[in-house]
């Protein structure tokens, strides 16, 4: 019995689950200031908003990848949404802080649909068409977090802090509800348990290591504390290395990563993700930050958001030019060049930044850096794995880019609290300066790893058609 062909609206509802999902998740960003002072807390307890949904993000990818990966993918893609719909309004109701970062901690969850988006591309759609999709899906977290800056920063300015939440959850509702319309059903008639003790184990690893990232500066980063809870953190994550190479049916299969071709894409990614939240953190501050007597530009919320959205549209057309480029030059050529185009807007932030201008050229390079590398990294992930096992190996990847990203927003706030000086609100120049030098110097060597350590020898896959 022959399939039925996919329907017209499911390409761009898959689009459009991946936007959503990638806009809902920075919601949390742009307006901390917002929360802390509308909820009366202290600014690092409103940061919370940010670290708890890409801790649950984390956390919540393999399990919503590994769900989905049989039959209940379509069922598991619904009620995921409907949990990121309760979230925004846990968010948006005047509850106190507690409640806004529950839900957005329930919002987390929606972090794991992307790899489940692209097993359905790749299962209901063929050719090019499956490939360019597959490729558009991968950077929608980038484009997405472009669109989310702005948009929350223009409602909470219009409306406040939780009007920006109450659009969130319609928009996630109207998500929802299309997804139930378009999405078909998934053809694989099996699907594996779920490896409860290897999400456990993932789950403790993943929140002690990215806690002890996040309350390093509250705790003194040499305190008995902070270090004891991340080696707790990294014991508990070797653990569940192990338990996942000797269980049946593991949770994430590292026995797919094995191998250069999966290695050059898993490891870029927590690299990339991780060069991308430095700018992603300290861009939005430089911008806010008075300008009497510092660096800052004296921007509003939302011109730091719209700071933001050159990025947004370079990381569409960074994706396409990787097509291009994999077509000329082969898909081992694009996560090099694309590390160091991103690479260069870091040089750009460390020597042009004074100006609202200067700052929308930096984040238009990194976007097209970022944007190619996003679009490079299924073509080689998927090209090393079988379709059954999609959900499971994109899903590895998508966890180490949020884990990217925790880190990265990490160190930036690290950096700049550093450089703000003894009865200062904010950070001084050599701040940015440091952000800009880590930054390259990641860049580099994400560019270094991807170039060396993939072997070049059998057929090309096509990156992102």
């Amino acid at each position: 019995m022959t399939a039925a062909p996919p329907s017209r609206g499911l390409v761009p509802v898959l689009l459009f689950v991946g936007t959503v999902v990638a806009v809902i998740s920075s919601l949390g960003a742009p307006l901390i200031p917002s929360i802390a002072a509308s909820t009366g807390a202290p600014l690092p307890d409103a940061q919370w908003a940010l670290t708890v949904t890409l801790l649950v993000g984390a956390v919540a990818t393999p399990v919503v990848g590994r769900l989905g990966d049989g039959p209940r993918r379509r069922g598991v893609v619904l009620a995921v949404l409907a949990v990121v719909t309760l979230g925004g309004v846990l968010a948006a109701l005047p509850l106190g802080l507690g409640w806004l970062v529950a839900g957005r901690g329930l919002q987390g969850v929606g972090l794991g649909l992307t790899p489940l988006a692209i097993a359905t591309a790749r299962e209901a759609l063929q050719g090019d068409r499956q490939r360019s999709t597959v490729a558009a899906l991968s950077i929608t977290v980038v484009a997405g977090l472009g669109l989310g800056y702005p948009l929350a920063g223009l409602v909470a300015e219009l409306g406040g802090v939780h009007a920006a939440f109450w659009a969130g959850a319609a928009v996630s509702a109207t998500a929802l509800v299309a997804a139930a319309l378009a999405l078909p059903p998934s053809r694989v008639v099996s699907g594996r348990p779920l490896d409860a003790v290897g999400a456990v184990l993932l789950g403790a690893g993943l929140a002690g290591a990215l806690l002890a990232l996040d309350q390093g500066r509250a705790w003194g980063w040499t305190s008995p504390l902070t270090w004891g809870l991340a080696a707790g953190s990294v014991l508990v994550l070797a653990c569940w290395g192990r338990w996942e190479l000797r269980t049946p049916a593991p949770l994430v299969d590292l026995r797919l990563a094995r191998g250069r071709v999966a290695a050059t894409a898993h490891s870029a990614a927590l690299l990339v993700g991780f060069s991308n939240y430095l700018l992603l953190v300290s861009v939005p501050v430089l911008v806010q930050a008075p300008r009497a007597g510092g660096p800052g530009l004296g921007g509003s919320v939302l011109v730091a958001g719209l700071a933001l959205l050159p990025f947004s549209a370079a990381s569409v057309l960074g994706g396409r030019l990787a097509r291009v480029l994999a077509d000329r030059a082969g898909r081992f050529v694009v996560l090099p060049v694309a590390a160091l185009v991103q690479a260069g807007a870091f040089v750009l932030f460390g020597l042009l930044r004074a100006e609202l201008w200067q700052v929308f050229l930096v984040m238009g390079v990194a976007g097209l850096g970022v944007g190619a590398a996003f679009a490079a990294f299924p073509a080689l992930v998927l090209s090393t794995v079988p379709p059954s096992e999609t959900g499971s190996a994109t899903s590895l990847n998508q966890v180490l880019r949020y884990v990217g990203f925790a880190v990265g927003s990490a160190v930036a706030a690290t950096v700049l609290a550093a450089a703000t000086a003894g009865g200062a609100t904010e950070p001084g120049s050599g701040g940015y300066v440091a952000i800009a030098v880590v930054g390259a110097a990641v860049c580099l060597v994400t560019a270094v790893v991807a170039w060396l350590l993939p072997v070049r020898s059998g057929g090309q896959v096509p990156v992102g058609r």
